[in-house]
């Protein structure tokens, strides 16, 4: 294959190239290459200009060498004159190959352009389709991002929508779509944004819808629990000491495996939570987010609280409905705090937790003055401590519900003292004030087993009917007073954590309905001139205090383990201790009274003229009242009581009759006058024999000694200090002198004509 001339090698090197050619190929190759390569270069002449310098020059060598071998030239000549012609026409032919080949190198230039502009319209053309098929992806991916949303597959149009940005955009950056699109993409990224918030608006909407029946359905599960802990505690007294949501209690109920936010009830996703939160993640605003969802959960919370509630409601559904819209919110918070860790503070839960609790009290609070009924307050205790043992069982704190127990508890306390303090006053002021009568041994049994009674025999030996000692308020009021105990830890059951609040007040509760309510309303009653009610009451103030000393026991063993031990000392107790003593003052003065009124009717004549053969009449009345009022009015009274009450009544009739003589307005007394004195003071004597009490004989030394002394033939041993203090020891010493100088021994015999005057001043008779 012959070789291309190098266009940088001028015309002569190329002719001297030409001339060298081993053959004729090689020639018309040279030639002919030499010829295009002049041509497109526009040194056609410069070639022919080289050529006949050439054959110039070989003509000259020619003629030199013919010069020298004319022979040899003139073939030479002859030789080269042919070579010319040949030339001449080799030149012809290459003036026509050289036309030829630039009219085929104008042909193939006008070709080539052609094939150039083709190649670059078809460049344009691929360009095009190119550019337009990354467009029409473009939209295609502008238009996915659309139905996605549509779809409400936020973030998958999402991604769609950075890969659009990241990926497929730089592609056609050159394009005015590109731009177009671009500026677009912020508003499309707002567009999700706002429609994933607008479906997280929706889902935290039906969350607050869901909260009252999510609370509602924790509170049965808590209810479940509670039962569970009491059967187990029923059949392992140990695990009674352990409360509801202790670590014990917990592991004894693993068991009853129950997730609040996915069971048969209730079902709550948390899908477009999460997905919102991606979202506004991916768009870098996630500390945006967390601060709009918290203040969208602020102001569920401030419209999950009502303006005010009712306690009155039979159902008490208002509360009810109030504490389990809280519980459900307060279990989203905190499964929200565990399933997207970083969007709820714990900060944040507990000041809307606080702040819920605070709203509820209040509303409680204002509404409790609608509360004038214990068990009702009870109830209402009962749903705040589910909703206290609930909520606990999620790591809430519930000091502050705690606290409010407390103000609970007061009003109950007081509602318990007014209930009951009514209770006492009607019992004490409808009670007839009569020993109890029992017809029946279930009757008997019925009242033995409520009250704090031992019978002095064994129902065995009994016959009905029968009568107790006490009246029928005494055990009525101990079935209030057991009530009342009871009562007041109902409302420790569930949850209370003050149990020493409850043994402190329901001591002084006690206290004050036993000494306001009963003793004193007692003690009222002592004014009555009924000597036999005075007498019942002092029997039932007997009851009352041992009822009291077996309170003080019995409340030792009720109170909890946060009291302080030792022992419980009610003041009931010595109050009803202190108005027995009142009540028996009262039936001293009324004895007194009657024995003075007896006494009162008294009529010695001291100088009288015959001494008097019988006792007289006070004497004989007033032995008869005291043996009759002993075995009946103050039969039912314990012994020591009766005997008392002797004492101080022949203690009192002694010191009356003794006044008797001592008068300012009996100024003498003959024989028959202490005679008469002596033989009632004996009488009297012999009636205290019969009660077959010594000690009472006593009471009666002074009047005894005193009428002895006035019956003495001397009166000088009276004034003999040996002899006063072993016969008249117990003389008043003051007295004694006063009687001796009133005594007279002569005795005046009425003259028979004087009651002849008498007669006749009587019936107008003249003398």
């Amino acid at each position: 294959m012959p070789y291309a001339i190098d266009q940088r090698v001028d015309s002569d090197v190329a002719a001297q190239q030409i001339i060298q050619s081993s053959s004729d190929n090689q020639y018309f190759d040279q030639l002919v290459s030499a010829i295009e390569d002049a041509d497109t270069g526009g040194k056609g002449q410069q070639l022919l200009q080289s050529l006949s310098n050439f054959s110039i020059e070989r003509e000259a060598e020619i003629e030199g060498i013919c010069s020298a071998n004319h022979q040899g030239f003139a073939s030479a000549s002859s030789q080269l004159l042919r070579v010319r012609e040949e030339s001449e026409a080799l030149m012809a032919d290459i003036h026509g190959l050289a036309q030829s080949v630039q009219t085929s190198t104008e042909t193939l230039a006008r070709e080539k352009k052609t094939l150039v502009a083709s190649r670059a319209v078809r460049q344009n053309i691929d360009e095009a389709n190119e550019a337009l098929r990354d467009c029409l992806e473009v939209l295609r991916l502008a238009n996915q991002v659309y139905d996605l949303l549509a779809k409400k597959s936020h973030y998958s149009a999402l991604r769609a929508l950075d890969e659009l940005q990241d990926v497929h955009l730089l592609k056609i950056t050159r394009y005015k779509i590109a731009d177009t699109i671009r500026k677009s993409i912020p508003d499309t990224k707002k567009l999700i944004a706002d429609a994933v918030m607008t479906d997280l608006n929706t889902w935290l909407f039906r969350i607050r819808e869901t909260s009252q029946f999510l609370g509602e359905v924790a509170f049965y599960h808590i209810e479940q629990r509670r039962t569970r802990h009491k059967d187990r505690a029923e059949k392992n007294l140990s695990l009674g000491n352990f409360k509801l949501n202790s670590a014990v209690e917990s592991v004894a109920d693993e068991d009853e495996e129950f997730d609040i936010l996915d069971n048969e009830d209730v079902q709550v996703d948390f899908t477009p939570l999460f997905e919102c939160m991606h979202i506004y993640d991916a768009l870098g605003q996630k500390e945006k987010f967390k601060v709009d969802y918290a203040s969208t959960r602020r102001q569920q919370k401030d419209l999950l609280m009502p303006t005010s509630i009712t306690l009155v409601d039979p159902e008490g559904s208002s509360l009810s409905e109030l504490l389990e819209g809280i519980a459900g919110f307060a279990i989203i918070e905190k499964a929200t705090m565990s399933k997207a860790p970083g969007l709820r503070s714990s900060v944040d839960v507990d000041e809307l937790w606080d702040s819920m609790c605070q709203t509820a009290i209040t509303l409680v609070s204002n509404a409790l003055s609608e509360v004038t009924n214990a068990e009702l307050l009870l109830k209402i205790k009962g749903i705040i401590a589910l909703f206290i043992q609930t909520m606990t069982s999620y790591d809430y704190p519930a000091q502050l519900l705690d606290a409010f127990l407390l103000t609970l508890f007061d009003k109950y306390a007081e509602l318990l003292k007014r209930r009951f303090s009514d209770d006492f006053q009607e019992i004490v002021s409808t009670d007839d004030y009569m020993p109890m009568p029992i017809h029946k041994p279930d009757e008997y049994d019925k009242v033995v087993n409520v009250s704090w009674y031992t019978p002095e025999k064994p129902r065995e030996e009994l016959r009905f009917p029968c009568v107790l000692p006490f009246s029928q308020m005494y055990p009525l009021c101990c079935i209030d007073i057991r009530n009342f105990l009871n009562q007041f830890y109902f409302f420790s059951d569930d949850h209370f954590q003050h149990l020493k609040v409850i043994d402190d007040t329901l001591k002084n509760s006690l206290d004050e309905l036993l000494c306001e309510k009963v003793c004193r309303s007692l003690v009222d009653r002592l004014s009555t001139q009924y000597l036999g009610q005075i007498v019942q009451i002092l029997i039932n103030l007997e009851h009352f205090e041992i009822a009291c000393q077996e309170l003080e026991q019995l409340l030792v063993a009720a109170r909890s383990n946060a009291s302080a031990g030792g022992t419980i000392v009610l003041k009931a107790t010595e109050d009803f201790r202190s108005s027995k003593k009142t009540a028996e003052k009262r039936i001293f003065e009324l004895v007194n009274s009657k024995i003075d009124d007896l006494i009162g009717t008294a009529e010695y004549d001291w100088t009288a003229s015959t001494p008097e053969t019988e006792p007289s009449n006070y004497m004989q009345t007033l032995t008869r009242y005291l043996s009759n009022i002993m075995n009946t009015v103050l039969l039912g009274l314990p012994t020591e009581i009766k005997e008392l009450i002797y004492f101080d009544a022949l203690s009192h009739a002694a010191t009356m009759i003794l006044s008797l003589p001592l008068s300012p307005d009996v100024k003498s007394i003959n024989p028959n006058g202490v005679a008469a004195l002596a033989q009632d003071v004996q009488y009297l004597t012999e009636f205290v024999d019969t009660l077959n009490n010594p000690i009472l004989k006593e009471n009666l030394d002074e009047l005894r000694q005193t009428v002895s002394l006035m019956q003495a033939e001397s009166s000088d041993e009276f004034y003999d200090v040996g002899t006063r203090n072993k016969k008249y020891g117990r003389v008043d010493a003051m007295n004694g002198p006063v009687l001796l100088e009133k005594l007279t021994h002569a005795v005046y015999m009425p003259a028979k004509n004087d009651k002849l005057t008498a007669l006749s001043s009587r019936f107008g008779m003249k003398s």
